[in-house]
């Protein structure tokens, strides 16, 4: 299969940025957790003869770590581009369109999953936008604090997905479709080389 300029502008773009926000993800719950890094002020400011109350010392552990949470918020911005133009590529792209009937059990369950990956891309854009906005579109803080919690959950999808995709399509550049990393690289099939 050959993929279309657009789409594969549209896929490493939004390699770029969900890579991005696991990025964000992965430093905000490891080496920027305000409640570890919380803990680390209180005991360095104690030994140099300061003592903070827990609830200031979480309030200067996550200022830390802010400007890295604004790259989130930002990419999340870019990810709703994102969605928006995938939605433009699907009926729009004058691509080539496989027959989901005439595809094999594994090609289905991949074409599937891709579907499915489609489907969380969206649920986490808009249920960021609506933890980001929760005030201005009238949610109280109990419903947003349930929704980020979906949303924390559904991006575990997201963690499994993007190694599996990757080990998927090496395997299958290396024993089945050869020439598929080149083709969402460049654009051409085997054949064209």
């Amino acid at each position: 299969m050959k993929y279309t300029l657009k789409f594969r502008i549209w896929h490493w773009l939004n390699a770029i940025v969900i890579l991005g926000l696991l990025g964000t993800v992965f430093l905000r719950k490891t080496f920027l957790s305000y409640k570890a890094n919380a803990e680390i002020l209180m005991s360095k400011l104690s030994a140099m003869g300061t003592d903070i109350a827990v609830e200031d010392a979480k309030i200067l552990a996550k200022a830390i770590r802010a400007g890295m949470w604004e790259w989130h918020i930002i990419l999340g911005y870019a990810l709703a581009f994102l969605v928006i133009y995938r939605i433009f590529l699907f009926f729009g792209d004058e691509s080539k369109k496989e027959d989901f009937a005439s595809l094999n059990i594994h090609k289905k369950a991949v074409k599937i999953s891709y579907y499915i990956f489609y489907a969380v891309i969206l649920f986490m854009t808009i249920s960021g936008f609506a933890i980001h906005f929760y005030q201005e579109i009238g949610f109280s803080k109990e419903s947003v604090g349930a929704l980020k919690d979906m949303h924390e959950l559904v991006y575990n999808f997201i963690l499994i997905f993007v190694p599996l995709h990757i080990a998927g399509v090496v395997f299958a550049d290396a024993k089945e479709e050869h020439g598929i990393v080149s083709t969402m690289i460049n654009g051409k099939t085997k054949e064209n080389f």
